[in-house]
């Protein structure tokens, strides 16, 4: 059994594999987006951009993420006091770390970077994060709603939004149950002291420690205040998206916009390659195709759009991560040796 383990461990193409899937994912997206489109006129709409619908849109891309940082802000108030810019400045970091990395690394990053500010262990920063989840799942299963009053939806994102639903109900429950939940004594040994846990023992401390932080963040002001900074940050970012599609030249309602723009969150939001190089293109085309436009103007739109906001969140992303004073290689080593405990 320990031959046949490490034999898995030792093996060259799977582990060539695991590497590599983001990028072989990446790379049939991208055929399927080139694939039988007109090569000439690809690019026809870039001359006649309406540049200040462009710097509109970048600079609604940038208020979203300070809206996220607000938002953030609010659900850490009970782990300690932190600046928006400092807060910030770890969602940057975290985005530019998302899109140089695969696996969406840059979450553990802002996690450790925030807990090393506040100098609380790491598992207090989580509930905040996954509270951040949380409401925007909420957010997107009414925009799912409201958009389906404007416009068709196709049927599978239609069906996508009641499944939304029915996690975000769930989730809801679960974590107004352990915001309400009062809390437990701790187990002891027969002697008084704290027994030692052994896996199972680990594992339930770190769930009542996840426990902790959201009873601690309760049903408060601050979660209030994170809700309608959600809602903001989706705002900014459909109204970005959107007002892209006008600088190109697509006339679409706000509403189609805001469907292909959800379209494309719902595609990118699983792990792939850095940057979601390719799933960002595919999820676009396959948008825009559902509501008219064709293939060839709407693969010219994934490819500037991408560009767009893309470049400006990498220059301000290698900024904050830079402004830290962490390297890669640094962080790597401190993220490894994490204490887990509260």
């Amino acid at each position: 059994m320990t031959r046949a383990m490490n034999s898995e461990k030792g093996s060259p193409f799977l582990r060539f594999l695991k590497k590599s899937a983001g990028f072989i994912l990446a790379g049939l997206f991208l055929l399927w987006v080139f694939h039988d489109i007109d090569f000439h006129r690809l690019f026809e709409n870039i001359g006649i951009m309406k540049w200040a619908w462009i710097a509109t849109a970048i600079g609604l891309d940038f208020l979203g993420y300070v809206c996220r940082g607000i938002r953030w802000q609010a659900l850490l108030q009970p782990v300690g006091p932190i600046s928006l810019s400092r807060v910030t400045e770890a969602v940057y970091a975290g985005l530019f770390l998302n899109e140089v990395l695969p696996m969406r690394a840059g979450e553990v990053a802002r996690a450790y970077l925030v807990s090393r500010w506040l100098q609380a262990g790491i598992v207090r920063i989580v509930p905040s994060m996954v509270t951040e989840r949380l409401l925007e799942g909420i957010w997107l299963a009414v925009a799912i709603g409201v958009i389906t009053i404007f416009v068709p939806l196709p049927k599978d994102l239609a069906e996508a939004g009641d499944v939304l639903g029915i996690i975000v109900l769930a989730a809801t429950g679960l974590f107004v149950f352990f915001a309400l939940r009062p809390p437990r004594p701790a187990a002891s040994g027969p002697s008084g002291r704290p027994a030692r846990p052994g896996i199972w023992g680990r594992l339930q401390s770190l769930i009542g420690s996840l426990g902790r932080g959201f009873r601690e963040i309760g049903l408060k002001t601050p979660v209030l205040v994170a809700f309608v900074f959600s809602l903001l940050y989706y705002v900014c970012q459909a109204f970005s998206f959107w007002f892209l599609m006008v600088a190109y030249h697509l006339h679409l309602t706000f509403w189609v916009g805001a469907a292909v723009f959800i379209i494309v969150y719902f595609g990118t939001m699983l792990p792939n390659a850095p940057a979601n190089v390719g799933a960002f293109q595919f999820f676009c085309v396959v948008g825009l195709t559902l509501f008219g436009v064709d293939k060839t103007t709407a693969t010219g739109f994934s490819i500037i759009s991408f560009l767009l906001l893309t470049i400006p969140m990498i220059i301000f992303g290698f900024w904050a991560f830079g402004h830290t004073g962490l390297s890669l290689a640094t962080l790597r080593q401190n993220v490894r040796s994490l204490d887990l405990r509260s």
